[in-house]
């Protein structure tokens, strides 16, 4: 059994954590937040797994990585034994008239990487459309239906497992500001802690130690809607983001998210929040008197290629850059992680 240090708690972190423990393997994690604080990107995410909704940003190795991770993630929720409002009731890819073309591309696209005896997806028209979700505007003429993806509450996930990994990890420490990490220790100012292993997963506390590491801010919007009852992912052909209505417990509801080249954690621009608030409007006017509950602001940890970083070398391990995807590829990174920490003997 080794003694393997978890260096960030977001979400990577926490997985990671917990798989490492199910495989009977000694955990401390160190995180510069609180157990219980929200500052992670985690938190500002989505919550999304799902892969073709973002076919046309997913090179052909990560679609397959993120199709494994779809299959992953009831197991995940299973192991937690706790609520985590996960649901597989599947995604609408809708447009307005005006984004009628970038619906078509994003079809063709989805009609290149699938299988039609799969029967991956359904292409719906307004009537159809108006069964599956009878709550959307009736002026949406067609709909691409995904029957397999599926969503998750990170304010429940993250909760959740910190609570699963808390009894059986050796010690977390939180509120700790690690200064330097490398093979086989972890330095938090003046106290230095030594390991079998120290796994990596800072997101954007890593950037002096990954110099290609830049953040992309991402802005997202909270309601309460109690005259809505969406009941399926809804993606909205937006002609600059990727824009995705998601439904939470008791009538709530998240928007977004913009995506802008900046590392800016300021408060969301007026712009942003104009496109937000339009956009989920012109789904359903029960919106109209929603409550604001929060708009979020946060960056994702991107590498220059966008692709996910995972890397091992004696006594360290980093997973990182997993961009807008940290949700949708989550198990399937830590899968890997773990195949290749089996394969060098860590396991």
């Amino acid at each position: 059994m080794n003694h393997i240090a978890i260096v960030g708690a977001g979400l990577i972190g926490r997985v990671m954590a917990w798989q490492l423990l199910q495989a009977g393997q000694r955990v401390t994690l160190f995180d510069r937040d609180r157990i219980d604080g929200d500052e992670a990107a985690a938190y500002t995410a989505g919550g999304m797994i799902s892969p073709l909704s973002e076919i046309e940003v997913l090179e052909p190795a990560l679609l397959q990585l993120a199709r494994q991770s779809l299959q992953l993630w009831p197991a995940l929720v299973d192991s937690l034994g706790q609520e985590v409002d996960y649901h597989n009731h599947g995604s609408l890819i809708v447009s307005h008239p005006q984004d009628a073309a970038a619906h078509q591309r994003y079809l063709r696209q989805l009609q290149q990487h699938t299988d039609p005896a799969a029967a991956e997806y359904s292409w719906l028209n307004a009537s159809q459309l108006s069964q599956q979700e009878p709550e959307l505007l009736p002026g949406f003429q067609q709909a691409v239906f995904l029957p397999g993806e599926s969503w998750v509450d990170p304010a429940r996930l993250m909760p959740a497992l910190a609570e699963r990994i808390l009894p059986l990890c050796e010690h977390w420490h939180s509120g700790c500001e690690v200064t330097a990490i490398e093979p086989h220790t972890v330095i938090c100012g003046l106290d230095s802690h030594r390991f079998d292993l120290v796994i990596d997963c800072r997101g954007m506390g890593a950037r002096e130690d990954l110099p290609g590491l830049r953040g992309v801010r991402g802005e997202v919007a909270r309601f309460h809607a109690p005259d809505v009852r969406l009941t399926h992912l809804i993606r909205l052909m937006h002609p600059r983001y990727c824009l995705y209505i998601v439904p939470r417990a008791n009538q709530r509801y998240l928007i977004g998210a913009t995506q802008i080249e900046s590392e800016d954690r300021g408060p969301v621009t007026v712009r942003s929040a104009l496109e937000l608030l339009s956009a989920v409007y012109s789904l359903h006017k029960g919106f109209a008197e929603a409550r604001i509950e929060a708009f979020k602001t946060n960056l994702r940890p991107a590498m220059p290629d966008n692709q996910p970083l995972l890397s091992l070398q004696s006594g360290l391990m980093r997973i990182n850059g997993l961009f807008r995807h940290g949700f949708m590829l989550a198990p399937a990174i830590t899968t890997q992680a773990l195949q290749q920490l089996q394969q060098q003997g860590y396991l």
